[in-house]
């Protein structure tokens, strides 16, 4: 299995960290310490000790103390003036996931799905605004986005976002729409707040969450949720394709019953 680790927060995450202060349940240099590790990313594969600095909004003799502080832990190394992120910064993704080994049983059906239906299938939590995969297997390329374990998307327009979004309380999923930035990736993106709420309210009756080219044009998705042995739904999982292969009556009708049963078998592995 991939791990692709997207480090960088989210602007909710920036905002409570920026509101946070000192005190004997919260430690600032920690937390500098994991803003200097999100600083990295596909825009800054490396930096110098003044970019980064900049990009995490802390002086030079801050960030130089944490980031020699992360080499001598193994997490950056140091070529010329550039830190770069190592391998070992993998060990924190890794450890999310092997203490849900439950992923580990659910992937061969996940297999059998894109096997069955020749295209490729995900599996996602949700992580403030965003979703992370946790699974991901492909049948073809058919997305621009390069999409591994680690990838976040944003919530309001994926369907296992939407899924994940409805499943939550009322007064919360008002409230994480409302603090949402919603920017349309296509024509299509619903970036109405009232029109999106009114969407996931639909989601969350049917059960079931299609997304119409909202992420990228010529991407169809469908996705459903997962839920533990309380009823609680904890992940989503989805199918995606293309208009020339597929439409999104066709989706509903040919797909969806054996993602929902892929859904149930999932669900049945939870721990008690």
């Amino acid at each position: 299995m991939s791990l692709t680790l997207t480090l960088t927060s989210t602007s909710t995450e920036e905002g409570a960290a920026a509101s946070l202060k000192p005190s004997d349940s919260y430690v600032q240099s920690f937390a500098r310490g994991l803003d200097v590790l999100r600083s990295f990313g596909a825009e800054a594969p490396t930096q110098t000790l003044s970019e980064c600095a900049e990009r995490v909004g802390m002086t030079r003799a801050g960030a130089r103390r944490i980031l020699l502080t992360l080499q001598t832990l193994g997490y950056v190394d140091l070529e010329g003036r550039h830190f770069r992120l190592t391998p070992k910064v993998l060990e924190l993704g890794f450890a999310y996931l092997s203490a849900q080994p439950w992923w580990g049983l659910a992937q061969p059906l996940l297999e059998e799905l894109t096997q069955a239906l020749k295209e490729s299938s995900s599996a996602a939590v949700l992580d403030g605004n965003d979703i992370v995969y946790v699974l991901r297997v492909p049948a073809n390329k058919i997305m621009a986005i390069n999409l591994g374990v680690g990838t976040r998307l944003p919530a309001y327009c994926t369907s296992m976002g939407r899924v994940l979004l409805a499943a939550l309380p009322e007064e919360e999923r008002e409230r994480r729409v409302a603090a949402m930035t919603l920017a349309a990736h296509t024509p299509r993106t619903i970036v109405n707040r009232d029109e999106l709420l009114q969407v996931l309210a639909q989601v969350r009756r049917q059960g079931w969450a299609m997304i119409n080219e909202e992420l990228e044009m010529g991407l169809i998705s469908l996705a459903v949720p997962i839920r533990d042995r309380a009823g609680r739904v904890v992940a989503a999982i989805n199918v995606s394709s293309q208009p020339h292969r597929q439409t999104v009556a066709g989706m509903q009708q040919q797909f969806l019953p054996r993602l929902q049963a892929v859904a149930e078998r999932i669900s049945a592995l939870m721990p008690r």
